[in-house]
């Protein structure tokens, strides 16, 4: 039987994480009886979420006998004072514990308890980012049933809470009757193959969740097979990131099933599949599926053991389809040849490729220039990322002139031309299709469009 994960003290007894949806619900301490005197309706006043979200916590962590996390108390008055501004609507609530901009106090279960019983009753929020604290299975089991209180909540993000199997469980089984989540990250919570097994399922009968990550979660083959044939069927999915499952073997049995999948399916928009282990075979299975797929527009296969010939499979199927506006092939070893593959169908074929990342490819002058030659003739190639390849003089003078005549916005490539005793050099920028996808910028917009291209031309399930 399944450890049942511990409760703060002051907590009523709801038995098992199993036996937690059929218990009633209870109503919070403000709305729990009607005031019958002026002095208790002074207090239950006092305590109303209308008093102010900073204040509600203070009182409930006290009557609680909780310790006051002074990093909620800090994000819940910048709350307040939005309110007050009139900005009531729509609010993401943001206590991720890798925010270096304020001091941190990493959310624990317990601190989530009490948070959650706040959290159930605020209509006007609609998002929260509990990323990166101290969640474990206890915070698991009050995320799952502020998910089922709370009826207005559409974003979600419990990325590396160190959540496992059981706290991933509850999670799944809450959103067989939840219809208002939209995005969910469990990213880097090691639920493991029994953990996927349960969201498999619960996509059978979730309609409304549209995307769903589930990268660094120790997935293993049988519940990366159980997405792709629970997604032949489901309709609502738009966005799943699968990334680095647990597998083994050199068969590439998921890139199978994953491409049978996409024969069938019409509504899937994103699909991440980095760190797989796919090498040819895998890239063939996947671009003969998308013969016949007409939706999918983001394609993220980074980080694999993809070559040259992988590229031909590729550059055939660019020719025809007309779908696909985002492919990130970084940290594969594509080599000039793979890069002169994709330049003659993007300068001659394909009109729909907005952007490619060929990051760390071991790509050399020809290839790379040939690629810049494309963005001349291509005007709907708009984004290219090449970094991490071994860049000539012809290289950096191609991409200069790139700039320079306006056909690669600056914006729009993770390379800056400089020049030092009159001969032309490339460097680093901080810009490509996700770069912010496991950290936060300490300066500027966390999500500008710049450092995260792939979201922004492909938005689907986007935080509030």
């Amino acid at each position: 039987m399944a450890a049942q994960p511990p409760r703060p003290v002051g907590e009523r007894s709801m038995g098992s994480p199993r036996e937690a949806a059929r218990a009633p619900a209870r109503s919070p301490a403000w709305a729990s009886t009607q005031a019958s005197t002026p002095g208790a309706a002074l207090a239950v006043q006092r305590e109303s979420p209308e008093s102010g979200l900073q204040e509600h916590y203070s009182n409930l962590c006290m009557e609680k006998s909780q310790k006051i996390n002074p990093f909620i108390l800090h994000i819940l008055q910048e709350v307040d004072e939005e309110i007050k501004k009139g900005l009531a609507a729509g609010i993401t609530l943001n206590i991720a514990g890798n925010n270096r901009l304020v001091p941190v106090e990493r959310v624990t279960g317990e601190d989530f308890w009490i948070l959650s019983k706040i959290l159930k009753n605020c209509l006007y929020i609609n998002g929260l980012d509990v990323g990166y604290n101290l969640l474990c299975d206890v915070g698991a089991y009050y995320a799952a049933k502020l998910l089922q209180k709370q009826l207005n909540l559409i974003y979600l993000n419990l990325m590396f809470n160190d959540i496992g199997p059981e706290g991933g469980e509850l999670i799944a089984k809450v959103l067989h009757k939840n219809r208002t989540l939209k995005y969910l990250r469990m990213t880097g919570n090691k639920i493991e193959n029994k953990g996927g097994m349960f969201f498999a399922a619960m996509l059978q009968i979730n309609s409304s969740l549209e995307k769903l990550d589930l990268g660094d979660c120790d997935l293993g083959m049988q519940s990366v097979i159980a997405f792709a044939t629970v997604l032949t069927r489901n309709q609502a999915i738009k966005a799943i990131n699968l990334n680095r499952p647990i597998l083994y073997g050199e068969q590439e049995e998921s890139t199978v099933h994953v491409g049978r999948m996409l024969k069938e399916n019409h509504c899937l928009v994103a699909l991440h599949m980095c760190k797989h282990d796919i090498k040819n075979s895998g890239i063939q299975q996947l671009c003969d599926a998308l013969y016949l797929n007409s939706s999918l527009r983001y394609l993220d296969v980074s980080c694999n053991k993809i070559t040259h010939d992988g590229m031909v499979y590729l550059a055939d199927v660019l020719k025809s389809n007309t779908t696909l506006e985002v492919i990130d092939l970084c940290f594969n070893r594509i080599e000039n040849a793979g890069a002169n593959y994709l330049s003659e169908t993007l300068t001659s074929h394909n009109r729909s490729l907005k952007a490619l990342s060929v990051v760390s490819n071991n790509i050399e002058g020809e290839g790379l220039v040939a690629l810049s030659q494309s963005m001349k003739t291509n005007l709907t190639f708009s984004h290219i990322y090449i970094w991490g390849n071994k860049f000539d003089e012809a290289t950096c003078v191609a991409y200069s002139d790139l700039i320079q005549m306006g056909c690669l916005k600056p914006d729009n490539t993770d390379v800056e031309p400089f020049v030092v005793d009159g001969r032309v050099y490339l460097a680093e920028v901080s810009n490509g299709l996700k770069k912010h996808y496991y950290w936060t910028s300490t300066y500027g917009e966390s999500y500008d469009h710049s450092s995260n291209a792939g979201f922004a031309l492909v938005p689907v399930g986007q935080r509030p």
